[in-house]
């Protein structure tokens, strides 16, 4: 009889997140190797229609809780939803915020609980729930770290259990090239990928561009991903007068998403820390620009940090040595096809095909205790 796992994530494709992809990977790659698998998530959409057509093709169950207002209204809902399934499950593995919170309280002793930690959720900067996060990882067996950076974020005591498997890509992600070519103005021209705010960092690159101009005039930076801080973003372009290199794209499909990451010289991604805590525990963005042979610079003291092999798939920085963006640049740009070789095999080592073997080997570790 196969073995059955319950996903409990914060998000789930097709709308975008980190989490959500990484979610949607284990499922698929779980069920491919002989596992049972539901998961409960969110609808996101207002009449749940594209959430039901994406479903409907996966290999496993999907269970939405039913998009409605008050917000309180869907985490009862889930929770009734959770409390349901948890009895007819052999494991459970919950990933994100709530679902951390729900599954660690919820959870009967005799059920086996795996958590997923991200970043974000266990770095809040106010006490209170930092003390509750913390309280419920307590209560699961096993916890799982995308980076080392994420596991330094916990507790010495939860460390203890915590073991640290990153991110993975699938490669299905992207598709065979077709003949529609993307001409990206400027030259070179850097890439975001992501939503458009603090954590992200796309204001980190706009700040960085009058010093970058002087280096290289026809600079162009793309951004790519929800307008959340848009606006902002462009103040402060305006502000700096830079606002002639700086272009958005909001949300692409996953074809003109992958024309223009094609297109582009360098990927970007220069996350900061906010105020309330929230941070950048991995980055896959990067490792799926690496796919396509486009290498990375990312900002160093985060997550990201696990995401790039410097000197092969990409580079570090600190955020405040501008000059030092500029050299790092530079060395990307003067040895494009040994950064594109390296990002290429970077991203297939972390393809999800081999992360998921290093799940399945805990998910036995865990079933022996």
């Amino acid at each position: 009889m196969n073995k059955k796992i319950l996903i409990v994530t914060s998000e789930f494709p097709p709308q975008p997140g980190g989490i959500g992809d990484h979610a949607y990977n284990l499922a698929l790659y779980f069920s491919l190797s002989g596992y049972k698998v539901t998961v409960i998530a969110d609808q996101r959409s207002e009449n749940g229609m594209e959430e039901s057509d994406f479903d409907s093709a996966l290999p496993f169950k999907v269970l939405r809780v039913g998009l409605s207002s008050p917000r309180l209204s869907m985490y009862l809902k889930r929770l009734q939803l959770l409390r349901r399934c948890l009895k007819s499950t052999d494991l459970v593995l919950a990933s994100g915020k709530f679902s951390l919170w729900s599954v660690g309280f919820l959870g009967h002793n005799g059920l086996l609980r795996l958590a997923v930690v991200h970043g974000s959720e266990v770095n809040f900067s106010k006490v209170l729930l930092k003390a509750s996060i913390n309280k419920a990882l307590d209560r699961f067996d096993k916890i799982i770290a995308v980076s080392q950076f994420t596991k330094s974020l916990l507790p010495n005591t939860i460390q203890q259990k915590t073991v640290v498997i990153p991110n993975g890509f699938n490669p299905d992600k992207w598709g065979i090239e077709d003949d529609k070519k993307v001409q990206l103005k400027g030259s070179p021209r850097l890439i975001t990928v992501g939503q458009v705010s603090e954590r992200k960092g796309q204001h980190e690159v706009i700040k960085l561009l009058p010093n970058l101009i002087q280096h290289f005039p026809s600079i162009s930076y793309h951004c790519i991903g929800i307008p959340t801080d848009q606006a902002s973003c462009e103040l402060l372009a305006e502000s700096l007068g830079v606002a002639s290199h700086l272009h958005f794209y909001g949300r692409l499909g996953q074809s003109d998403l992958q024309n223009m990451l094609n297109a582009s010289d360098v990927f970007v991604m220069l996350s900061t820390t906010t105020a309330s805590g929230d941070v950048e525990g991995f980055g896959i963005a990067l490792l799926e620009a690496n796919a396509l042979g486009v290498p990375t610079i990312g900002a160093s003291g985060c997550g990201i940090e696990d995401a790039i092999l410097p000197g092969k798939s990409g580079e570090l920085v600190n955020l405040e040595d501008a000059e030092g963006f500029v050299e790092t640049l530079s060395t990307i740009l003067n040895h494009r096809e040994h950064y594109k070789l390296g990002s290429k095999q970077w991203a297939a080592a972390h393809q999800w095909d081999v992360v998921i073997k290093k799940y399945l080997t805990e998910i036995a570790n865990v079933i022996k205790l």
